[in-house]
């Protein structure tokens, strides 16, 4: 079985990613044999489209509700029969798999399409495509086609598997606003030596960028009728923070998990800044407050910090309860903080709580009663023996967000890293306000916290013949309150994607539903049963409305002889 052709085509409009991929196989055995497609794609992705192409005949993938489509399922398939076609493979990634038995000399063409928002994170936004054929392909190809109407500031790509060779197979067009990558190796260029018909290529190929951004009230673009508004204020000055690391020294951490907590930590004690205010909480059974109170990271505390972190040691059981009511205490009675400052608590756990109050409910409420918003709180899960929903629904419910650690070689780069992202604060309280009469179906427009490197997106449909659509942003910075406003001229804005070739369709429509089905299912994690519901039907209804593959519908995928898989959206949470 060969695969002759594999294309990906990936276009981005305005951070909008929208990627095919197309591999055609053909059978050259004298018997049928089973042609596989295999793609890994961002967990950020939905898939929005599937289908395969035999002798001519297409088996399209259908979207429905996933319970509707897993008691299809089972009535039409023997228990045990059949695995999800979709898995987490790594910290990044999940793998659809699909495979199909094809006769002799006959061919295959499968097609997936899936859609994701990039995220700009540390001063960029990622487009990460896996590549991973696991044989030599004739026509291989990877095209990228970026147009960002506020212009390019700069682009690069990263690769894991370069060669001096394959570097030649590698061309990158660019002008102002638009950006060409195109990666075509020969077969020769694929092989890792002239005797072996073994491929170079496995692994990351990854295009890295950001936009130009004039110092206003961001970038609005409008397509028929819906806007996105883009936020990102540069070189504003950085609250000081007063952070608390709660880390768990329970049994179970012991070995590489407590060393790379370690190695992290110390990084991390290095990167506060002077004006920072710090402590530390460890937990096994027992709650030790490093210091009754907060410090200022004068180089004399972060040394004496350092001097405890390198004493860390694993053992006993898992009081994060008290952990964290410890962490809340000496917030609530720190004094002497900067009058403007960002205070947050950075939770470390790899288990579940087994010392104290072990219900995570009551957790939950006590943790969210006592920080009463005033805190953030960021759990960070390390491995796969955490209650990752429970860690989610903590942090969601307190202004902060949930990360998990992968248990790999690189864990303490996965902890520098996500606390890279929340290190440095520049606004607070920030509200986008819109026109409420002329706007409808906005996404979230309010913000506790904007961190240095990130960006703020809001999007909504302007709902009657607007001309000009103002917007006012009000946020706090370090040094004093702001009001920032701007007129979008709704006309105009509407020409700049008129005459693009590469735009695909309602490219911001699709966008808003995207951004609002994942809103929805965020704010689903932390509300109650009730609201949990009339949140899931909204964003149910919006999955199929612009067929997307979410962790509420299935794809149904029909093959040769009737036979049903079911394609399913896993979430970190399991």
């Amino acid at each position: 079985v060969e695969i002759y052709s594999l294309h990906v085509d990936c276009k981005v409009t305005s951070r909008f990613a929208h990627t095919v991929i197309t591999s055609r196989i053909v059978n050259r055995a004298n018997e049928s044999r089973e042609a596989t497609f295999e793609v890994e794609l961002p967990k950020t992705a939905f898939i929005t489209n599937f289908s395969m192409s035999i002798d001519g005949e297409v088996y399209p993938g259908i979207i429905k509700e996933k319970a509707a489509a897993q008691n299809e399922y089972d009535s039409a398939v023997s228990q045990g029969q059949s695995a999800g076609l979709v898995k987490i493979t790594d910290r990044k990634l999940e793998q659809f798999h699909v495979s199909v038995s094809i006769a002799a000399s006959s061919k295959v063409t499968f097609e997936l399409t899936y859609e994701e928002l990039l995220k700009r994170q540390l001063g960029k936004y990622e487009l990460l495509i896996k590549v991973r054929p696991k044989q030599l392909v004739k026509h291989f190809q990877i095209d990228v086609h970026i147009f960002e109407p506020q212009g390019i500031h700069f682009l690069e790509t990263d690769s894991t598997f370069m060669t001096n060779e394959l570097t030649e197979a590698l061309t990158k067009e660019q002008n102002e606003t638009k950006a060409h990558i195109l990666f075509k190796p020969t077969l020769d260029q694929q092989k890792k030596s002239s005797e072996l018909d073994e491929t170079l290529l496995n692994g990351d190929f990854v295009v890295r960028y950001d936009v130009k951004r004039e110092a206003t009230a961001g970038d609005i673009q409008i397509v028929n009728g819906y806007f996105v508004h883009y936020f990102a204020p540069q070189e504003m000055p950085v609250f000081p923070k007063n952070v608390i690391f709660v880390i768990d020294r329970s049994g179970s951490m012991t070995g590489r998990k407590i060393e790379q907590t370690r190695d992290a930590l110390l990084k991390i004690l290095q990167d506060l800044r002077q004006e920072d205010h710090f402590s530390f909480i460890t937990f096994n059974h027992k709650v030790v407050e490093w210091k009754s109170s907060l410090l200022p990271a004068t180089e004399e505390n972060v040394a004496s910090a350092a001097a405890l972190v390198q004493t860390l040691t694993a053992r006993g059981g898992t009081y994060i309860s008290g952990a964290l009511l410890a962490a809340v205490g000496v917030l609530d009675k720190a004094e002497g903080l900067p009058e403007r400052s960002v205070s947050m608590i950075i939770l470390l756990t790899d288990g579940q709580p087994t010392s104290g109050e072990r219900n995570v409910e009551v957790i939950q409420e006590n943790v969210q009663k006592a920080i009463n918003g005033k805190y953030a709180l960021f759990c960070l899960g390390f491995g796969f023996d955490v209650s990752y929903k429970f860690l989610e629904k903590m942090a969601l419910s307190n202004g902060g967000i949930a990360r998990r650690i992968y248990e790999n070689a690189d864990a303490t780069l996965q902890l520098q890293g996500f606390y890279q992202e929340v290190a440095t604060p520049i606004l607070m309280q920030i509200e986008m306000q819109y026109p409420e009469n002329s706007v409808e179906g906005l996404t979230k427009n309010n913000f506790k916290l904007f961190f240095e490197g990130s960006e703020i997106i809001v999007s909504g449909k302007i709902s009657n013949e607007l001309d000009l659509l103002p917007v006012e942003i009000k946020a706090q910075s370090h040094m004093s309150n702001l009001t920032l406003k701007e007129e979008a001229n709704v006309k105009e804005k509407e020409q700049v994607f008129q005459n693009q070739r590469y735009i695909f369709g309602n490219f911001i429509e699709r966008l808003w539903a995207y951004l609002t089905i994942q809103q929805l299912l965020e704010k689903a994690i932390s509300a109650q049963e009730e609201d949990q519901k009339a949140l899931e039907a909204q964003a149910l209804d919006l999955s199929l409305r612009y067929s997307f593959v979410t962790p509420l519908t299935s794809m149904v995928v029909t093959k040769p002889q009737q036979q049903e898989e079911l394609a399913n959206k896993p979430t970190e949470a399991g």
